[in-house]
């Protein structure tokens, strides 16, 4: 599949990694639709984008809101080709803490938005791409999810984060093999340490200091470069099922 002439959804695509995708697959002669809480990005990335992005503002966690937008979309561009889910938040909060036990109501909170806010977008998208006319391959839509290296090495203050990022990279496989079907293809990736608006207000010097735990190249990762992964997963159809680190082969300590 080229992103020529495709529809997607992007969620978080506002700011940070979505955003870049959002760019990316606009460069590329894509339409997107961007879910995202924040209307004010939202609205200012249409203006700047023109009439090949919407944008919706959407609660991934709920499941009318979800349903609402992806009807828009297919009413709007007619289909929906590619879905990808850059919507997230984190806490820093360890299991016990001088405060006592990490809140439940925290833990809860993450694994909702990360993980049922993902799959709650993703399962409704792919109803709508089971719809479309096969291309080569059978293939109909492709659905990219975003983990994190967390998800293998979580470091202190991280239980919940990445409990959410380790749900997302195993739902992967099961996934693929429900959607292959319907000719859907699903791919999970996983950034390491990058450049996005979360580490910009850390500043530089701690940026830097960061960057100088990855091998190589020896610092952050920049959007554009998930992007052009999420692109590069959409247009290499033997691309499925699989989880892909990016992280300049980072292990967390």
């Amino acid at each position: 599949m080229k992103i020529e002439n495709t529809v997607a959804i992007v969620t978080g695509g506002a700011s940070g990694l979505g955003e870049a995708t959002v760019r990316n697959f606009v460069e590329g002669g894509g339409k997107v639709a961007v879910f995202d809480l924040n209307a004010q990005r939202g609205d200012k990335l249409v203006a700047e984008l023109g009439e090949a992005v919407v944008f919706h503002e959407v609660d991934v966690t709920s499941e009318e809101s979800v349903v609402a937008a992806v009807n828009s979309v297919v009413e709007h561009f007619g289909r929906i080709d590619i879905c990808v889910n850059c919507a997230g938040i984190a806490f820093g909060i360890k299991t016990m803490g001088k405060d006592g036990p990490h809140p439940l109501d925290a833990f809860k909170k993450v694994l909702d938005i990360n993980v049922t806010g993902t799959f709650n977008v993703f399962r409704l998208a792919a109803e709508k791409m089971a719809e479309n006319e096969p291309g080569k391959d059978g293939e109909r839509g492709v659905i990219i999810n975003t983990a994190s290296v967390a998800a293998f090495e979580g470091q202190k203050g991280q239980v919940a984060y990445s409990a959410s990022k380790g749900a997302i990279a195993g739902m992967t496989l099961p996934v693929a093999r429900d959607l292959a079907f319907y000719g859907i293809r699903i791919c999970t990736i996983a950034p390491g340490l990058f450049l996005t608006p979360l580490f910009e207000g850390l500043g530089k010097e701690v940026c830097d200091t960061l960057a100088k735990d990855v091998p190589f190249p020896r610092r952050l990762g920049a959007p554009s470069e998930y992007g052009d992964m999420a692109r590069t997963i959409v247009e290499t159809p033997y691309l499925n099922g699989e989880t892909i680190r990016l992280d300049g082969a980072i292990r967390l300590a």
